[in-house]
């Protein structure tokens, strides 16, 4: 054989090694990878709340859990996605997100989004940004995933992604919900003060907007379990006339919840006179802060973000 055609076979032969190593280090890096995903059979998005007070929109992935992205009733904007595993970790490691393309757009790249941070016996958790990120490559028709080192097997690296397939139709229901959602949260009005104008049953105009969003949270709230009422007056004129004034302010907020639906069994009225002044009563000013009633709600433990 010539030099030159045994040259050429060698190093041909030498190109098949090489192809072949790559071929059984890239089939030992593939089997390294555990996939959790829907597929398009499997695919499915759904509100799983859907109120004034907490919208919520879940995704389950196939043997692995699912992901919940949820925001409630508040001042301001929020929003949570948790991820909740069938294993939660057993130590403590960052998962890196990366949105990957789907199958049927061949040539477009895969990018780097965040990462989340894993805690140990804990579900995964994204906070407002980054979870509005994930939602918004989703709509792109992209697949958010999540890559992390298995805690068991060192070697293995964990790789779930959510599924954009039947994605949108869900994703618009859940934006017509937090589009819905109260301006306030359960806490802003838990413990409210109403003040009324000076020898009156009438309520200041500040006292009015706020007895309107009590009304509209109780409305919107089935685990409301009581409403206290406590009402107070300033120490002008008799004490008898003044405990009498008390207890008609106290009834007539209870009227105003029970006109809204709120079942009057669950409202408890206490008029309390000119008993426990907060300010002194030597001013106008001082008299006005006694001349009060106050709201208090309690109810269940329910959603909570």
């Amino acid at each position: 054989m010539p030099f030159t055609q045994s040259l050429l076979t060698s190093r041909l032969f030498s190109l098949m090694l090489l192809t072949s190593s790559a071929a059984v280090t890239l089939s030992v890096s593939a089997n390294s990878v555990r996939h959790y995903s829907a597929n398009l059979d499997n695919s499915i998005w759904y509100i799983e709340q859907d109120s004034p007070l907490a919208c919520g929109l879940e995704h389950r992935i196939p043997r692995y859990g699912k992901v919940e992205f949820n925001s409630k009733a508040s001042k301001n904007l929020n929003l949570r996605m948790q991820m909740e595993m069938h294993q939660l970790p057993d130590n403590y490691g960052v998962a890196k997100i990366d949105s990957v393309a789907p199958r049927w757009q061949p040539g477009a790249s895969t990018y780097e989004l965040g990462e989340m941070s894993l805690y140990k016996q804990f579900d995964g958790e994204l906070q407002k940004n980054m979870a509005w990120t994930v939602l918004a490559e989703l709509e792109k028709g992209r697949f958010p995933t999540f890559y992390y080192q298995d805690w068991y097997q060192g070697k293995d690296t964990v790789a779930v992604a959510l599924s954009a397939v039947n994605f949108r139709t869900a994703y618009d229901a859940f934006k017509d919900c937090v589009n819905g959602l109260l301006p306030f949260s359960f806490d802003d009005i838990a413990y409210t003060v109403l003040n009324h104008k000076d020898n009156s049953e009438k309520l200041t105009y500040a006292s009015r907007q706020k007895l309107e969003q009590i009304s509209q949270y109780l409305a919107a709230d089935g685990e409301l379990d009581l409403v206290l009422v406590d009402a107070y007056t300033d120490s002008l004129g008799a004490r008898g006339p003044n405990q009498e004034l008390s207890e008609k302010r106290a009834e007539e907020i209870k009227q105003f919840f029970v006109e809204r639906g709120i079942d009057e069994q669950r409202i408890d009225t206490v008029g309390h006179g000119e008993d426990r002044p907060v300010a002194g009563n030597s001013s106008e000013l001082s008299r006005a802060k006694n001349r009060r009633v106050v709201v208090q709600l309690s109810k269940q433990e329910g959603f909570q973000l």
